[in-house]
């Protein structure tokens, strides 16, 4: 493991958002430029056909279709879903499928946190219709121009990114029916402010539809301390107990975690030799902003 930069994420530094303790922003702010550096270099080795970091984890893309679409059905995706979106919009990451459990209906309007290339989005976009819209929301500028460019080759007229980190979000109060978010609110530094946003930004009786990495039991020090690991949605995990908690007291109802066991599978490849997946899990994560 790399242990040159230490991440926020330690019992002492107080920066990571846990339910009790406040947020160090200086250590903050160098998360979210660890995190946007890692994510342009993604959307930029796609772009350029080319591969970044390990090539089945959530912060790694593959020049090979085959690759991507062997991730991706692993995470739940079904072979129509693959071939229903733009080429480059699937870069083989996440770590499940929030469409899966999001419920969608047409004419709902739907946020995506951390929306990538696009791909959930562009998924969601189908389910609800030309009469619904799909928010999607990314830090990474190449993040952002990468979907843009992805919505006009699909031609996909009822999906708009905009640029804006998730735990501010650039959506107006009480707009949005679903948010959905695949494998990104771990990699916040101020998880609490991410579930607050989000219940401000649902309609009354809106709900969370996410698929995100939880952990099942205590990182070892030099984990938490890895900031390659952090990008790679290992070492900001937080456990379902915490979860609960931040979701809760965001306002937060009908609270449902799900670990998936069977992800273990796919996160052993995230940090090979690592033995992260005894630490961490992918879980299916829902909610309801009372109406």
């Amino acid at each position: 493991m790399n242990t040159e930069n230490k991440a926020c994420c330690t019992p002492d530094s107080n920066c990571c958002g846990t339910p009790d303790t406040p947020v160090n922003e200086s250590h903050a702010d160098k998360v979210r430029h660890n995190v946007r550096s890692t994510y342009s270099k993604v959307a930029e080795a796609s772009n350029n056909g080319s591969c970044c970091g390990v090539e089945s984890s959530c912060c790694g893309v593959s020049d090979d279709v085959q690759i991507n679409t062997l991730i991706s059905t692993r995470l739940g995706y079904s072979a129509e879903d693959l071939l229903s979106v733009p080429e480059g919009a699937d870069m083989g990451l996440g770590c499940g499928n929030p469409k899966a459990i999001a419920s969608l209906k047409p004419g709902e309007v739907v946020v995506d946190l951390g929306s990538g290339g696009g791909f959930d989005a562009f998924l969601a976009a189908q389910e609800v219709g030309n009469s619904g819209k799909v928010i999607g929301v990314d830090m990474t500028p190449e993040m952002l121009t990468k979907a843009r460019n992805n919505a006009e080759k699909g031609k996909f007229t009822n999906v708009e990114f905009r640029l804006g980190e998730i735990e501010y979000l650039p959506v107006a109060n009480d707009t949005a029916d679903v948010i959905i978010s695949n494998c990104v609110i771990n990699l916040s530094p101020n998880k609490p402010q991410v579930f607050k946003d989000a219940f401000r930004a649902l309609k009354p009786g809106g709900r969370l539809a996410i698929s995100d990495i939880v952990a099942s039991t205590e990182l070892p020090e030099q984990a938490k301390q890895d900031m390659q690991l952090h990008s790679a949605c290992i070492s900001g995990a937080s456990t379902v107990a915490e979860l609960e908690t931040m979701m809760a007291n965001a306002g937060f109802t009908r609270i449902r975690i799900q670990p998936k066991d069977e992800s273990k599978h796919f996160i052993k490849d995230w940090a090979p030799g690592s033995n992260m997946e005894e630490y961490v899990l992918s879980a299916s994560i829902e909610a309801i902003k009372p109406a």
